[in-house]
């Protein structure tokens, strides 16, 4: 995993066409503004832990039918 340190309004460039900003930090909070294209999905983790599982429940449901 690569840490980096930033500051509010700095930014992260990840390949040529994401763009992670430090919005804002609070505490232990930090907003992150995410610039992304349409055809890359960005999900919380959490939410995207969801979202797989509700496919796993959903393909074994098609086999099993």
């Amino acid at each position: 995993m690569l840490v980096l340190s930033r500051h509010r309004d700095e930014s992260i460039m990840i390949g040529d066409d994401i763009v992670i900003t430090i919005v804002d930090i609070r505490g232990d909070k930090v907003r992150l503004g995410i610039q992304a294209p349409t055809h890359v999905p960005v999900h919380r983790q959490e939410v995207y832990e969801a979202i797989k599982r509700e496919g796993s429940t959903r393909n074994m449901e098609v086999v099993a039918r």
